[in-house]
């Protein structure tokens, strides 16, 4: 191998132990729950965006079931919380939106079985 092969595999060697896996990113955020409900928040639908950087970061965009829920400082805090736990993340905004307003029709197929709305 010459030295420019080399070069070119440690670069993408570089590239790949950077990436953060979306799949992941979800599943660590599947394992918060709202303390008031048995569903994990991504099942609830209050996650809205998760926008991953190349530099490592992660903005997750949420919301609440009610803008006076009393979990508002704590499931963001614990979102992040989960996200920081992804391998190669290394910095994790969450942010707190209210528009659109979180309803039931934002409900994964999972959390309306858990909560018998079938």
């Amino acid at each position: 191998m010459t030295s420019q092969e080399n070069s070119v595999t440690s670069d993408a060697d570089v590239k790949s132990s950077s990436y953060i896996n979306e799949d992941a990113v979800i599943e660590a955020i599947s394992e918060v729950y709202d303390p008031e409900i048995p569903v994990n928040v991504y099942d609830l639908g209050l996650i809205y965006a998760i926008d991953l950087h190349d530099d490592g970061k992660v903005v997750v965009e949420m919301s609440l079931t009610a803008p006076n829920c009393p979990s508002a400082q704590e499931l963001p805090e614990m979102v992040k919380e989960a996200v920081e736990t992804v391998e190669n993340v290394k910095e994790v905004e969450v942010k707190l939106i209210w528009d659109p307003p979180w309803d039931m029709s934002r409900l994964s197929d999972a959390a309306r079985l858990a909560l018998n709305l079938f």
